[in-house]
């Protein structure tokens, strides 16, 4: 699209630019090419700004900024505007052609459950309706596995609306969008037209970058907003306030009055047997899945699933055939003990994964856990605390620690371990570097034990002050289990 053109359609000025070719939008001078805009963003750490002749020499055909008093910058047209977030996304969405309008987006939001809520979803709509999926977990047009960088918990405008257009030329009619409150809090979801919308629930979380658990909830509710039918968990204190947010919507839950219940609930090998009573009547399924709270994210799937028009019965048909989500309650080993890989990095989350092994375990529970750097420190403590009070043995440990020391966070989690009555030596330890951690948790385990390894799930990285590690915990400890000493490197 040419530069005057998607200037006067992203952002309704017509300001006599030249009509060169725009190829992309980036807001990382590395991420320029030729005939790339590149949005100078004034952030919490730089400043775009000092990055624009890189971005020049590296063949940006235009500037976007919110700086005043220029209309050129090393030569190139600048672009001043009221809101350098909001721009991007608009532009993106206009270069590519506004691909949202042409897919029908199911978006997911909430504190835990959210990724393996999608990837219910995508499951229940792909026989019928070609779907793409964008979560935390993977990325998936209709027909092939896309490859996204780093940790995320929604890529930033121009790669949604790049992905979101890759979908669309792929042949998806649909596609599921994990949502995040960083997402909507700093614009990256804006210019998506979301057609259904699944809330899972809310406990505090991000709360250093929000600021509060009524900011955190304010960003939640703006799917609830912008989307035309919200399929909401009764049982959630928060249910009122989205409820009254949404234009119209759905509850599932334990409540009576929720419209989606799950009855005769009867676990089995590895998962559930259940009746669903729903809006469409009532039917049998099977949930291939450890862990009762999966019964909400499966009922939320069920009923998001209906509403975008599978038939009631085909859901209920597909849902025994789930095949799981990656790091989300893996199991890796069953005998002579257990080990599993969970991503639950939030207190409530710990909690409920060591609530469901304790359920089916011989043994002593073990578990492995840290607490991100540069992340809300307000979550150390707690998830010391359940690790401690809910564990046999915790081993804490790094978790992405970025610049902060490992040893203060670990220091953090050992004050909330103390606070559960914990002593530090018997019913938890401190071991700095993951590899040992991992290594020291699997030499523990004696036949009957299960050994939890969480926070890291489905990440492929581990981030520490001035390195990023390649990692993969699944690998990590088949490798251990093996006796290799290097498996993720």
């Amino acid at each position: 699209m040419k530069l005057r053109t998607l200037i006067r359609n992203a952002l309704d000025l017509d300001l006599g630019l030249p009509e060169v070719e725009v190829t992309g939008v980036a807001q990382d001078s590395r991420r320029v090419e030729p005939g790339s805009l590149f949005v100078a963003r004034r952030g919490s750490v730089t400043d775009g700004h000092r990055f624009v002749r890189a971005a020049a020499a590296a063949g940006a055909v235009a500037l976007i900024g919110e700086a005043g008093g220029r209309d050129r910058l090393e030569g190139l047209p600048y672009i001043r505007v009221d809101d350098a977030r909001a721009a991007t996304a608009r532009l993106a969405a206009t270069l590519f052609g506004r691909p949202s309008r042409q897919l029908m987006v199911a978006g997911v939001t909430g504190t835990d459950g959210k990724t393996t809520t999608a990837f219910l979803l995508h499951h229940l709509l792909s026989p019928s309706r070609p779907t793409g999926l964008l979560s935390t977990a993977a990325v998936r047009s209709c027909s092939r596995e896309l490859d996204l960088e780093g940790h995320f918990t929604t890529p930033e405008a121009p790669e949604i609306q790049r992905l979101l257009a890759t979908f669309r030329d792929e042949g998806c009619s649909h596609v599921v969008v994990e949502a995040s409150s960083h997402g909507f809090a700093q614009r990256r979801l804006d210019e998506i037209a979301f057609d259904l919308g699944v809330w899972t629930n809310l406990s505090p979380e991000h709360l250093d970058f929000h600021g509060s658990l009524a900011a955190y909830r304010e960003a939640k509710l703006e799917l609830a907003r912008r989307t035309q039918v919200m399929i909401l968990n009764r049982d959630d204190p928060s249910y009122a306030a989205f409820a009254a947010a949404a234009r119209r919507s759905r509850s599932y839950g334990e409540d009576p009055a929720s419209d989606w219940r799950a009855l005769n609930v009867t676990p089995e090998p590895g998962g559930f047997s259940f009746e669903v009573v729903g809006p469409q009547g009532r039917g049998a399924t099977r949930l291939p899945l450890i862990g009762r709270y999966n019964l909400l994210n499966a009922l939320a799937a069920l009923a998001a699933a209906v509403e975008a028009g599978v038939p009631f019965g085909d859901a209920l048909d597909l849902l025994p055939s789930f095949g799981g989500v990656p790091g989300r309650m893996q199991l890796v080993q069953a005998e002579p003990f257990g080990v599993v890989v969970d991503f639950a990095h939030t207190a409530p989350a710990l909690e409920r994964a060591l609530a469901t092994l304790r359920e089916t375990t011989r043994g002593r529970l073990i578990v492995v856990i840290g607490a991100a750097g540069e992340r809300d420190p307000g979550k150390r403590a707690p998830l010391g605390l359940v690790a401690a009070r809910s564990a046999d043995l915790a081993l804490f440990t790094e978790e992405d620690s970025r610049s902060e020391p490992v040893g203060a966070i670990l220091e953090a989690m050992a004050a909330g371990a103390r606070e559960a009555g914990g002593h530090e030596g018997g019913g938890f330890r401190l071991i700095p570097e993951r590899r040992a951690a991992i290594r020291a948790a699997l030499g523990e385990a004696r036949p009957g034990d299960t050994v939890l390894l969480a926070g890291k799930g489905h990440e492929r990285s581990l981030e520490r002050a001035g390195e990023t590690l390649a990692w993969d915990e699944v690998a990590e400890a088949r490798a251990q289990l093996r006796g290799d000493s290097h498996a993720s490197h």
